[in-house]
This record gives C-alpha cells, sequence and structure tokens, in this order.
C-alpha cells in the first residue's frame, strides 16, 4: 500500500472535485433536499463522465478500477456537500455482487446500464423484526416450476423510487431454520406484487426510505444472483464496499463542514481580530482535521484491502473506517456550527441540516454498537456478547 496516489488517481480526484463544486450544496443540493427531490442531475453527469462505473469492469463499460477509486469518488462528491446515498447502494453493494457472482447475461444487463447510471439498483436487506441481526430475516423464496416466488418485507431500503430494480437478500424455505443461507434476486420495481410505501423521516435529505412489501412476487429463474445456497460470503462481497462508501461519504461531509467554518473563521471579526486567531477556535478545527485525516487513512486501508482479496483484513479495517468516520464527521459539523455561532443554524449555511444527515452514519448500514461488537470479538478475541 503506497500512501502516494498514482496520477489517474490524482486526476480522477481532481475532475470528480470539479464536478462536485458546479453541483455544490448550498446551490445545488439543499435545495433539491428541502424540496425531497433527487439529484438527478448531478447523478446522470457522474454517469456520463464514467465516475459511478469507475469500479466495474471495463468489458461492461466500467473503469475497471477498484472500491477505493469509487471510494475516492464519494469522498471528493462529499467534500463539497454533494455526496450521492446510491453510489454506497448501486455500483459499491450491487455492482460488486453481480460483477463477482453474476451470471455473463445479468452483467451485461445491469453492469453495463450500473457503470453509466441510466440504471439504478437498490438493496434490500434490512427487515422491521431482525434489525442488525440480518440471520434472522424472514423473507423467503420458494420454487414454483422453474420461477421463484418471494414474500416478506423489508424496512430502511433506500431511493427506491429512482431505481428500476432491489437487489433482495432472502432464505430459501429449506434454510428458514438455521444459520442464514442468504438468496439473492434481482427484483424489479415493477413487478406484480412488489409495493413501496414512503418513510416519514425528519431530516433533510434528497434520497427517500422506504418499506417493501413482496406479496407472492413471482420471478424468473434468472433473477437468482449466485447460487441458492451460497453463504454468507456472497452477501459480504456487497457489504464490506458499503461500509467503505460510508465511510467515505462521513470523511467527505467532514472536509466540507471543516472547510466552511475555517472560511467563516478567517472572514468573522470580533474585536478587530479573526476569531480563527483565537485558539478557542482553531484547535477544536485542528482537532476534528487530525481525526478525519486518522479516518480517511483506515478507510483508504480497507479499500485496499479489499480490493487485494484480503476479505477479512476488509470486513475489520471497513467497519473500523466506518466507525471513525462517522464519529469524526459529526464532531466536525458540529464544530462548524459552534464557530459559525448563531449563523450555524440558519438556513443560509444549512449546516444545522447536514448535521442531521450525518448522524445518520452513527446509525447505518451498521450501527456503531454493532461494530463495537465486531472489533471485540474479532479483533480482540473477547467473548461473544450477544
Amino acid at each position: 500500500m503506497s500512501f502516494i496516489e498514482t496520477d489517474e488517481q490524482k486526476s480522477l480526484r481532481t475532475a470528480v472535485s470539479s464536478l462536485g463544486k458546479r453541483y455544490n450544496y448550498i446551490d445545488y443540493v439543499l435545495p433539491k433536499a428541502r424540496k425531497g427531490e433527487p439529484l438527478s442531475e448531478l447523478w446522470n453527469e457522474a454517469g456520463k463522465l464514467g465516475f459511478l462505473g469507475v469500479n466495474l469492469p471495463e468489458e461492461y463499460g466500467g473503469g475497471g478500477a477498484g472500491i477505493y477509486e469509487l471510494a475516492l469518488v464519494q469522498e471528493e462528491l462529499a467534500a463539497h456537500g454533494a455526496g450521492l446515498l446510491l453510489v454506497v447502494v448501486s455500483p459499491a453493494i450491487c455492482g460488486t455482487i453481480i460483477g463477482k457472482y453474476g451470471t455473463d447475461e445479468q452483467k451485461q444487463t445491469w453492469l453495463t446500464a450500473l457503470a453509466d447510471g441510466s440504471k439504478i439498483m437498490a438493496f434490500g436487506i434490512t427487515e422491521p423484526d431482525a434489525g442488525s441481526n440480518s440471520h434472522q430475516i424472514t423473507t423467503t423464496a420458494r420454487k414454483d416450476g422453474s420461477d421463484w416466488i418471494l414474500k416478506g418485507s423489508k424496512i430502511y431500503i433506500s431511493g427506491v423510487d429512482q431505481a428500476d430494480a432491489v437487489l433482495i437478500v432472502a432464505r430459501t424455505e429449506d434454510s428458514r431454520t438455521g444459520k442464514l443461507k442468504p438468496a439473492l434476486f434481482i427484483v424489479p420495481t415493477d413487478s406484480e406484487g412488489f409495493q413501496k410505501t414512503r418513510m416519514e423521516m425528519d431530516i433533510i435529505e434528497p434520497d427517500h426510505q422506504f418499506t417493501l412489501f413482496l406479496d407472492d412476487v413471482r420471478l424468473p429463474a434468472d433473477a437468482l444472483v449466485g447460487e441458492a445456497d451460497a453463504a454468507l460470503m456472497q452477501l459480504f462481497a456487497g457489504l464490506n464496499p458499503e461500509r467503505i462508501l460510508g465511510a467515505a461519504m462521513a470523511v467527505g461531509m467532514g472536509r466540507y463542514a471543516v472547510d466552511a467554518a475555517v472560511k467563516y473563521a478567517k472572514e468573522r471579526t470580533v474585536w478587530k481580530t479573526p476569531i480563527a486567531a483565537h485558539q478557542g477556535i482553531s484547535h477544536p478545527l485542528a482537532q476534528v482535521k487530525i481525526e478525519l485525516e486518522l479516518a480517511k487513512l483506515m478507510m483508504q486501508k480497507a479499500a485496499v484491502l479489499y480490493d487485494s482479496g484480503d476479505d477479512f483484513g476488509a470486513a475489520e479495517a471497513a467497519n473500523m473506517a466506518k466507525y471513525a468516520a462517522a464519529e469524526a464527521s459529526i464532531k466536525a459539523l458540529d464544530q462548524a456550527i459552534q464557530t459559525h455561532g448563531g449563523a450555524g443554524l440558519t438556513e443560509e449555511y444549512g449546516l444545522a441540516a447536514m448535521l442531521g444527515a450525518a448522524r445518520i452514519a452513527r446509525v447505518a448500514p451498521v450501527s456503531r454498537e454493532m461494530i463495537l461488537n465486531f472489533v471485540a470479538q474479532h479483533s480482540l478475541g473477547l467473548p461473544k456478547s450477544y
């Protein structure tokens, strides 16, 4: 692992940053979010520029790079307040799983469209009664001739209204009891029996959350991705990138907050002195800068480990990166608001709205407490607590 990015990575970072400046938080993202409108223009342009599919295989229109590069894209967009939640879902989770386990036909149909952003795929694993215990999912898939019949429900599924399909995690009927052997199905959002209901969330975000009801949704045999009893590796192929991309988004948001605070602190003068000259302002900002850089290093480490094929090392690092990035991002936004004083709570700066969005990273896609459970058990060798 090198701490010096290649010329290609540096060029990608510069190009994505330029796009983020044009679709920045104050002028584009926040007005869209306040109206509850998706960031379609940004998504479409990012797709045309090849940013959305940078991690997908070249033969399917992708960039042929890795999760490191996709995390780079997410971080730079988020550093302008323009992070794309569906990048975490569509190319990172779904694109990775289909790229590793899909049939040639599935790859041709979906990876090509995911790479240029012309199609979006959401991801459905969370259930009302399972919570963090994904081993207890109850959505089932049963065979009916050559078809599959899906029945169950999902909750907190992002971007279903923008998606062409949802990659649903189910269990086959013969594995209804015992350890989870996930079966993954591509479910078009216009399927008969597929019902979505928007959840009323109390945060300002351009993307919406949904509950899903699968009422005997009939799918053809080729809707199954990989094997029906493929065990957990097939699922975790997508969950580690999810954590890495979530960390990248949090790091970017933290960078945005620090930049906004630094700019304001330099310009705001009290008693003939910029407030940035006071250690009560500068030291907390320096501290969050350090913590963001540390989180970024762990995020980059996780991405490199994942791209190199070290699945366990990537899992440990991805969990740690997600934890560190969430904490640093929330702290950075809180300090940015404090630096602005009363102005930090106004619509003009939008920092209070972003703090609500940043707070998500402490809960999703996996809670802070479950990460601590993972590290205690797998990194420290302590007894399992649940």
